[in-house]
């Protein structure tokens, strides 16, 4: 439906959604479609871009335009919301399952967790609002689900370690490491998964790339951590057979 829409009513469905059955102020709405400086009719076309919405709605879902505005895109005193059911969006179904991962992990559930983990991140098919030309609000909402996205992966890669996955691993780590080249944890990983591999000196050459990306282009150097993890591979530390 979205394709069909204009860039901006786009927006408004993209704000909408991720705040599913939350109210989404008209403030915000406005600071992303028109930033700081809103024009005058700003309400007025606010308002139009919302009716547009509801008759996309309506048709989408073969419901008449009073019953949508009545209990799918609702509006209220200081915004509007829109309504979903359970499962709808595929966010509250990610979220859901990162959720059950973690109580599984507390659990003591390692294969569970990761089971939820593996699912959660299948729900992904490329960047966020891919096709929404995206304001300020919607730059920070993508910015914010990316990151949840890499650190669930690399807990998820975590996981995966633990049991003793670690040749499975090594074609998505080759690949990460070049798509998040001062991402100390994935290459913290990555050098973990070659080690127990037997690739020890190409889990050495992983942590050298890596200290000379950080030196060269940030100007610091690899974490201790990471720099006890070099030494421990160095030293073919017996720990780090240990997949628990």
């Amino acid at each position: 439906m979205s394709a069909r829409l204009a860039p901006k009513p786009r927006k408004i469905l993209a704000l909408l959604l991720l705040n599913a059955n939350r109210i989404v102020s008209t403030a915000s709405l406005m600071t992303e479609l028109w930033g700081e400086t809103p024009p005058k009719s700003a309400t007025t076309t606010l308002q139009t871009y919302v009716l547009h919405l509801r008759k996309a709605l309506g048709a989408l879902w073969d419901v008449e335009l009073p019953d949508i505005a009545k209990n799918v895109l609702t509006t209220h005193t200081n915004g509007y919301m829109l309504s979903v059911p359970p499962g709808t969006v595929d966010l509250h179904v990610y979220d859901e399952l990162v959720a059950a991962g973690r109580r599984a992990m507390d659990e003591g559930e390692i294969e569970g967790g990761a089971a939820c983990f593996a699912e959660a991140l299948a729900l992904w098919s490329g960047p966020p609002l891919a096709d929404v030309p995206i304001g300020r609000l919607l730059e920070a909402e993508v910015m914010r689900l990316e990151e949840d996205r890499l650190g669930i992966l690399e807990d998820r890669i975590a996981v995966d370690l633990r049991l003793g996955r670690h040749h499975q691993l090594l074609g998505e780590l080759t690949s990460l490491s070049v798509q998040q080249p001062f991402h100390e944890g994935l290459h913290e990983k990555f050098m973990l998964a070659l080690y127990r591999s037997g690739r020890r000196h190409q889990a050495l050459d992983v942590y050298q790339r890596l200290r000379t990306s950080l030196v060269n282009e940030l100007g610091i150097d690899p974490s201790p951590q990471l720099q006890r993890l070099h030494q421990s591979v160095l030293a073919s530390d017996p720990r780090l057979d240990n997949a628990a």
